[in-house]
């Protein structure tokens, strides 16, 4: 059957965005960065291009940079690292790895090292996957002053014995830590808090897919009406979201729905996972997305292992933040290695998270606790023209039981999300029926 117009808009609309979003995530894979250093600062460049003509100029998008040595909770802002090239030459003279090739292959904040050793004295300096023989991991010594390489096993267990140059042009001084944030204000202090961590190198899913959604997801955000307040932080895995939460106590209390994106575009099931709290309005919203797509979904409780969801969910400040991704990290063997690459991801899954995560800011724009004006048995909506305003939407049947039950619990303890439940209708057929109602004063 030949699809309607609208209906091919819209695919063609999912298809521009998953494009734009693989494109942008291509971009951001290979680039050289860590918790600190120009790396963080080219990824953020990126995501400001990006941006570019997407918001306006009341609404920037500022870099912040907190040095070296600053207290931050129970933590310290580290040394700023920066690598200038790093390689392992063979005894042959030639090289045998080079970060410039993959930035997986230096062992991130590896202390600058330029030193020839046997084969036996470099293979402990040496990190392979003898499970994956032709994949490189992901290694990091951010506070043990060290350094190394990483390789395929395969690689390692065909070295050559001889004597082997170790080049590695790091500095570890004393810098600053950089992230950056948007906030766009909406018709209400309180925020939607959305956090992406920008630390990770060479990997397209964890996290290139994280920066580029939230990058998009800004500008889409930035082009419409808003309750909410919105602010987006690019920051550097848990370190990243001390330092903020350190320098802005003043502001947590306005936090009424965070998501951490991580991710997003692998071929797994899209999967939610709760705030420390379980039923904050984050949770439900996210739950009641997936559960509208009509498709499996997974939704994992709380745990205090994983991203920056286990800095904003501490105890002591509970905030009611969620983390929303696809296949859960650590459950697909492609995690933190090379690879997690280009292939690993597709723009139908980056579109699909995409529009899931715009979805459940669409539910918590949308969400509401009426009070009903006309509380004292069922009031007469014909008179009122509600029932000829529904005469003419798909559902009528659906959307005259969305009046019914928006009238019978709006007593300023339900929520629309509450209704949906307990209704088993579509969020937007409770949110429509209460603007109606609103509308006429009921």
């Amino acid at each position: 059957m030949p699809r309607s117009p609208g209906e091919a808009s819209h695919d063609d609309g999912a298809r521009a965005v998953g494009t734009r979003l693989y494109d942008l995530v291509a971009e951001l894979t290979p680039g050289m960065r860590s918790i600190t250093g120009d790396g963080v600062r080219k990824t953020l460049a990126t995501v400001r291009g990006a941006l570019e003509g997407a918001l306006e100029p009341a609404l920037p998008f500022a870099v912040r940079e907190v040095p070296t040595g600053t207290p931050v909770l129970d933590w310290t802002v580290p040394k700023e690292w920066n690598v200038s090239q790093a390689w392992l030459a063979g005894p042959d003279g030639r090289r045998v790895l080079d970060a410039a090739d993959n930035p997986l292959h230096l062992l991130s904040y590896s202390v600058p090292t330029h030193t020839r050793l046997s084969l036996p004295d470099l293979l402990p300096h040496l990190h392979s996957l003898p499970d994956h023989p032709d994949w490189v991991p992901y290694r990091t010594s951010y506070y043990h002053e060290t350094w190394g390489f990483c390789l395929s096993d395969r690689q390692r267990r065909e070295l050559p014995d001889g004597e082997y140059e170790v080049h590695i042009d790091t500095t570890l001084t004393d810098g600053s830590l950089t992230f950056a944030e948007i906030a766009l204000p909406g018709s209400s202090p309180r925020e939607f808090l959305v956090t992406t961590h920008v630390c990770h190198p060479g990997m397209a899913n964890d996290n290139a897919s994280g920066i580029a959604t939230a990058t998009l997801l800004a500008a889409a955000l930035a082009d419409r009406p808003r309750r909410l307040s919105y602010r987006f932080l690019f920051i550097p895995g848990t370190i990243g979201a001390i330092t903020w939460l350190a320098h802005n106590r003043e502001k947590v209390g306005r936090i009424e729905h965070g998501l951490v994106l991580t991710g997003l575009g692998d071929r797994g099931q899209p999967t939610y996972k709760r705030s420390r709290r379980g039923d904050a309005g984050i949770d439900r919203a996210a739950t009641r997305a997936l559960k509208e797509t009509g498709r499996p979904y997974n939704v994992i409780d709380f745990s205090p292992y994983g991203y920056d969801e286990r800095q904003f969910c501490s105890p002591g400040f509970n905030l009611p933040v969620g983390r929303f991704g696809r296949s859960p990290h650590g459950t697909y063997a492609e995690y933190h290695t090379s690879a997690d690459n280009l292939g690993f991801v597709t723009a139908t899954s980056l579109n699909d998270s995409f529009d899931i995560i715009l979805r459940t800011i669409e539910i918590c724009e949308r969400d509401r606790t009426w009070t009903s004006a006309s509380p004292f048995g069922e009031p007469q909506l014909g008179r009122r023209g509600l029932y000829r305003s529904i005469g003419a939407t798909l559902d009528r049947e659906a959307a005259e039981m969305g009046l019914l039950w928006v009238l019978n619990l709006a007593d300023g303890t339900y929520s629309m999300i509450d209704i949906a439940d307990r209704a088993d209708l579509p969020f937007n057929t409770v949110a429509d029926a209460a603007d109606a109602l609103a509308a006429v004063g009921l």
